[in-house]
């Protein structure tokens, strides 16, 4: 019995562990997407970099699914854990499709606020590694909330950013560069919904133990 439970235990901290290090990857992803606009003649070698950090994040999503198929009894409630690791991916797969969208549409220069959108996606993406940094200590911890509203203010800011991008957008005349550009400024504003995504199932989890 005490072998037994010293496995579940133990199966607990690879899953959780493995969620802080998807989580991790989120950051990171989004910190190289802020390098991307910020040297943007470097934009070819920063969405290699995402790239190669999507595959690695697609890796762990995936081991913590295989956990939870192997797991009898969860840290968490199973579907939460599933919910919270599939946007956290979804965070990333997001920010290489803007990164490979920059490269295939042969955009030549920065586009207006998308350094600063990244630059507030990179918050929200701190947030999330927080949050879920926590969630081994989340029994009791009401102050975990605090970072799910910041993770929402966050992408209140990025769609206020968003609105004035479309904004000057459609004062341009060429439509083929309205199209690229649009499909771009909602990928990223899509990339700040699914942090707050993570951040309501995260928030849903605190008050369900508190």
């Amino acid at each position: 019995m005490v072998q037994w439970l010293s496995w579940v235990k133990s199966n607990e901290k690879i899953i959780l562990g493995i969620l802080d290090d998807l989580a991790k990857k989120a950051v990171e992803t989004s910190e190289v997407l802020v390098e991307l606009f910020s040297n943007f003649e470097k934009a070819e070698d920063c969405h290699n970099k995402i790239k190669n950090l999507e595959r690695e994040a697609d890796g762990l999503t995936r081991s913590v699914f295989s956990e939870l198929n192997k797991t009898f009894i969860t840290p968490l409630d199973r579907e939460d854990i599933q919910r919270i690791a599939s946007k956290t991916d979804d965070v990333i797969d997001f920010i290489e499709g803007i990164s490979g969208r920059i490269i295939r549409y042969k955009i030549s220069s920065p586009p207006p606020y998308m350094l600063e959108i990244a630059k507030e996606l990179t918050k929200a993406t701190k947030e999330v590694e927080y949050m879920i940094s926590r969630l081994k200590n989340v029994k009791g911890d009401k102050t975990i909330i605090n970072h799910c509203r910041n993770a929402s203010d966050i992408e209140h800011t990025i769609d206020d950013l968003y609105r004035t991008a479309l904004a000057k957008l459609f004062e341009t005349n060429d439509a083929v560069y309205i199209i690229k550009m649009k499909d771009i400024y909602e990928a990223l504003e899509t990339a700040s919904d699914r942090c707050v995504d993570v951040a309501d199932v995260v928030e849903d989890i605190v008050l369900k133990y508190t």
